[in-house]
């Protein structure tokens, strides 16, 4: 699930973090609204990441932070990145 490239970097940049606005994480994937909306999306469904909504002032914000079992997947691929570039 996280292999793709853009959900891959969704998923490392919430991984230091308790959690993030969309708009931190749009700019440091370098993608586009839409884009990351839409792979957030995949990312919920399949448990890995939570989306919280509110409003900061009169604005409306997005969060975005990883769940427990996100950080496991998260954790899991970088093992078997790590296996694989080191054997």
């Amino acid at each position: 699930m996280i292999h793709a490239p853009v959900r891959f970097s969704i998923v490392a940049a919430l991984a230091g973090v308790d959690d993030a606005e969309f708009a931190t994480i749009r700019d440091a994937v370098e993608v586009s609204d839409s884009a990351l909306s839409k792979q957030v999306a995949v990312l919920e469904k399949a448990g890995y990441v939570k989306v919280r909504k509110g409003y900061v002032g009169k604005r409306p914000r997005t969060w975005l932070s990883l769940s427990r079992e996100g950080r496991r997947a998260y954790g899991s691929h970088l093992e078997a990145l790590r296996a694989i570039a080191g054997g």
